[in-house]
């Protein structure tokens, strides 16, 4: 049986429903095993408990969320 294991920050129950779906999609279409023998696991940390260069992935949420407001505010994209 294979075991397919996600590990992230914390993520909702649509987002997860939709990684279930999708990992064992594209798993079934490369591999050729049967859907049913999949067994998809989704390990969730808390926010502050990751972190990316040394900073949190709640940090890194908050300064993403403050860079969406203020880039919205002003009509413009910006990257990273």
């Amino acid at each position: 049986m294979p075991v397919i294991v996600f590990e992230s920050g914390a993520l909702s129950k649509e987002v997860k429903a939709e990684l279930i779906r999708q990992l064992t999609d594209v798993s079934v279409r490369i591999t050729g095993i049967p859907k049913e023998l999949f067994l998809v696991s989704i390990h969730e940390l808390p926010d502050e408990d990751i972190a990316v260069g040394g900073v949190t992935v709640k940090e890194l949420k908050q300064r993403l969320a403050e860079q969406r407001a203020r880039n919205e505010g002003t009509g413009t994209v910006s990257e990273g």
